[in-house]
């Protein structure tokens, strides 16, 4: 198999993208050179059919003749063509609760922060200028903003970012809150360097603290700690903007919090 440093690797993102971040940030840590794509969101779809990846989402790699999407499939390709620093650990049992959190961190997670920051999205579109930082999209990012209007109803549908669900989403973000704080109490989380399933888990809070309405509840908690750990940077600021009723049960995390 060809040394990783001669791979000729793309990744194909979109701004603001949690798992294209994960994705992004595993590559980093393999030392592997990529090229990276930035594509519009809800265009992306069929950019990436066009290009035959096995599904029309992102983040997508073409890598070593092959191509993958979802960074789960990636991370475990990665693993394969660079194991050191390994994303999964050695130990069976212990790669066992790795993968089930990364699962869970692909499964529940994932999808629920993309609701809520496309809902967020939707009640106001001038934060989508501060996500697209450092992206080239082939227009301008104040262009892209002014005629963001049709896109961003399009992914609130496609993801069904509708406010019954949302508002569900916020109701069980306290109790997701406090079951990654356990993983990393109990050394399924919070390895160094971090595991697939950081980097999986990390990215959607770190997309998550993007969100003033969100940030405090998350950022003192051993959670936000491990997503600044494993994503040091992420780009994006949306001021607040949901309901204050939604975020009733995040307010109660985070004034818990403050008082431990």
């Amino acid at each position: 198999m060809a040394a990783a440093d001669q791979l000729d690797a793309k990744l194909y993102v979109i701004p603001g993208s949690h798992p294209a971040m994960a994705a992004r940030r595993m590559l980093e840590l393999k030392g592997i050179p990529y090229r990276r794509v930035d594509l519009m969101p809800v265009i992306s779809r069929g950019v990436l059919r066009g290009l035959r990846f096995p599904s029309n989402t992102v983040p997508s790699l073409s890598i070593s003749g092959r191509k993958l999407t979802g960074s789960r499939e990636i991370a475990r390709e990665l693993d394969a063509l660079r194991p050191e620093p390994p994303l999964y650990p050695s130990d069976p049992e212990r790669r066992v609760a790795v993968e089930d959190a990364e699962r869970w961190g692909e499964e529940v997670l994932q999808p629920a922060v993309r609701r809520i920051l496309w809902n967020a999205l939707k009640r106001n579109r001038a934060p989508l200028a501060s996500y697209a930082q450092g992206a080239r999209l082939g227009l301008p990012i104040g262009l892209a903003v002014k005629t963001a209007a049709p896109i961003v109803a399009a992914a609130s549908r496609m993801n069904r970012a509708g406010d019954d669900t949302v508002r569900h989403d916020l109701a069980s973000l306290p109790g997701w809150l406090k079951r990654i704080d356990d993983w990393i109490e109990e050394g399924v989380l919070g390895s160094d360097p971090p595991s697939a399933a950081d980097l999986q888990i990390g990215a959607s809070l770190r997309l998550a603290m993007t969100l003033d309405d969100l940030r405090p509840a998350i950022a003192e908690r051993p959670a936000g700690e491990l997503a600044v750990r494993a994503i040091p940077e992420f780009p994006g600021q949306a001021p607040p903007v949901l309901p204050p009723s939604w975020l009733e049960p995040v307010r109660e995390v985070q004034a818990a919090t403050a008082a431990s």
